[in-house]
This record gives C-alpha cells, sequence and structure tokens, in this order.
C-alpha cells in the first residue's frame, strides 16, 4: 500500500516537471526572444527613405507622401517672350478702329493691316532692333456733341476690345487701348480698362489733343493735359505691373502742339512702365522734322521717343516720309506709328 502511494506521489511530481520550469504561464504560446523588445520600425519603401523620418499619416491612419510643391505658373511676357521693351525693341504699328476715318486698322481689315505692318518691319529693323507690332485702337471716342452724361466721348463695347486683342494676339502684336477723353478724366477713363489692363500684351495711348475742359468742344480746339496728369496715369500703371506680375506696360501720350502738354518735367520715371513721346504733326518731311524738334526739346530724358505719320494727310502735302528717313531722326524714334 505504501508503496502504490509512493510511486502515485512521484508519478504527481514528475507530471508537474514537465509542464513548465516552476510557474503558471497561464497558457500563452511561447514567443520568440525579440518579441518582448521595442516594436521595430517599418521597413523603408526605397531609397532614401531610411532618414527621412516618419510619414504624415492620413485620415484613415495609413502614411502618406508628401504632397508635390506645385510647380509655379511662368512669368508673363510680351508677345516676342520677353519680358522689356527697350532698348531691344521698336514699335512698329497702326492706329484706327471702326470707322474707317479713324485709320487703316479697322475692324475688317486687322489682318490685311498686320501684313502691312511685317512688311514695314524689316525697314525699320535696320539698326538692329526687334521690332514689335503694335495695334492702337480709338476706345474712349471724343465726339464734338454730348454724350448722355455730358463729356463728350463715348465707350467701345468690350466685345470690341476682343476682337482686335484677339486679332493682335494672331500677329504677335501689342495692342494699345487709345483715349480721348473728351471733357472726362484720363485716370477716369483708364481705371475702366483695368481688366483690360493686367493682360501683359495690352498698354495705353493718351490723346491730350481730345482732353477738353469744361465749356469747350472736342475737335474745336485743341484740349490739353499736364505732366502731372500723365504721371498719376503712369503711377496706376506701374501699380498695376507690380501686383499682377506683368512685363513692362507701355504708355503714349500723344502730342501735336507745345500747348498740348504742359510741364511736362513732372512726369517721373515709373517702375515697369515705359512711357513715350508720340509727335502727331502733319505735313511735308521738312514740317514734321520742324515739330519734332520742337516737341522733343521738351521731353525728359527717361520718356521714349514716338513719330507718327498720315498716309493721307502727309501725302496731301508732299511724299510719305520713308522708314530710312524716320531713323534719320533725332533721338531716333522707339515707336512709330501709321494712320
Amino acid at each position: 500500500m505504501r508503496r502504490a502511494l509512493l510511486l502515485l506521489l512521484t508519478a504527481l511530481t514528475m507530471t508537474g516537471c514537465a509542464a513548465g520550469d516552476g510557474g503558471d504561464d497561464g497558457g500563452r504560446t511561447p514567443e520568440a526572444p525579440w518579441a518582448a523588445g521595442p516594436t521595430p520600425s517599418p521597413m523603408p519603401d526605397g531609397p532614401g527613405d531610411a532618414t527621412s523620418g516618419p510619414r504624415p499619416l492620413g485620415p484613415d491612419g495609413v502614411g502618406r507622401s508628401p504632397s508635390p510643391t506645385p510647380t509655379p505658373d511662368p512669368p508673363a511676357t510680351l508677345p516676342d517672350g520677353a519680358r522689356t521693351i527697350l532698348p531691344t525693341h521698336r514699335l512698329v504699328g497702326f492706329s484706327g478702329g471702326r470707322s474707317p476715318s479713324f485709320g487703316r486698322l479697322t475692324e475688317d481689315g486687322l489682318d490685311a493691316a498686320a501684313a502691312q505692318i511685317d512688311a514695314l518691319a524689316a525697314q525699320y529693323a535696320a539698326d538692329g532692333r526687334t521690332v514689335l507690332p503694335v495695334f492702337e485702337l480709338i476706345t474712349v471716342v471724343a465726339h464734338g456733341s454730348p454724350a448722355a452724361d455730358g463729356l463728350y466721348r463715348t465707350h467701345e463695347p468690350d466685345d470690341v476690345i476682343a476682337a482686335y486683342l484677339a486679332a493682335a494676339r494672331r500677329h504677335g502684336a501689342l495692342l494699345l487701348l487709345n483715349i480721348q477723353p473728351g471733357r472726362s478724366d484720363f485716370l477716369d477713363e483708364v481705371t475702366r480698362l483695368e481688366s483690360w489692363l493686367t493682360e501683359p500684351d495690352v498698354g495705353l495711348a493718351l490723346d491730350p489733343e481730345w482732353a477738353v475742359d469744361p465749356g469747350e468742344v472736342p475737335g474745336r480746339v485743341y484740349g490739353n493735359t499736364t505732366g502731372a496728369e500723365l504721371d498719376s496715369v503712369a503711377a496706376y500703371l506701374s501699380t498695376l505691373v507690380a501686383e499682377h506680375d506683368l512685363p513692362e506696360k507701355v504708355m503714349v501720350f500723344h502730342q501735336v502742339h507745345a500747348s498740348v502738354v504742359a510741364d511736362e518735367a513732372t512726369l517721373q520715371p515709373h517702375p515697369g512702365v515705359v512711357s513715350i513721346k508720340s509727335v502727331d504733326g502733319i505735313g511735308t518731311q521738312a514740317e514734321k522734322e520742324q515739330t519734332w524738334r520742337t516737341l522733343m526739346a521738351t521731353k525728359p530724358p527717361h520718356v521714349a521717343a514716338g513719330f507718327k505719320l498720315f498716309f493721307d494727310e502727309d501725302t496731301e502735302r508732299g511724299p510719305l516720309m520713308t522708314p530710312a528717313q524716320v531713323l534719320a531722326l533725332t533721338p531716333v524714334p522707339d515707336y512709330v506709328l501709321y494712320e
């Protein structure tokens, strides 16, 4: 009996030893030796990831690659890809509008006018400059009778401006919006055109001959402006260039007589704006050259020089000046306009 009891105790002891090394493990499955240590980092996904740190998590908790930085749009340019106008370019163009009396740049003749400008371009590039074609559209039109607001001017509608701009772009040209303000103010008329002036290939041409005082009628007297008024427009354009990162913008002011622009010296230089004084005198070559000398004498040094020729009015008095004769003027014109 004692022997049987001894055998039973021996068997129970051996069974306890086989279950483990002395503690209750709760029935856990044995783990590998490294399982009790820190959780390892995930393997890198590709070259360079091993030192890049953890990836940001998306809303679902899954790692996301950083979003790529958007590529900035290239800066706006002039039609030939440049950002500046002078001294590398010379502007050569036609003026006009929907009425044939305004010049050859009529609404149904834009492509033909562009071909004529291209034919002149080689002759105006004789000194090595690149010719940049110009369409100068009479956009604000002075009248000899009052408009509804009594300001003696009307506005071309947006669809007309859009048609001229589309044609200018077909031919790699600048579009200049010509303003004849009547009894209005230049700056008021310019700010109305802001949506067009924020385009990189649209500039201004101011026609103070048609800017009259209260009680005066356009066409009966020479209008006038001041350097200070021109300066306010140039400053406004400079702000647009800076705000919209535009290429240089042209501001022409036409002058037919010394009385048309007073105190020119108050027109200051402004970043991003190329101011051009265009001499508009009609006549023979000798008469036009005399007007040129008279009006160039008061041109501020930072203002570029422009010269206008008239297909009809000039040739009633003699032959039209040739490109070679125009380029012989002093200073040499930076802008040559035909009407």
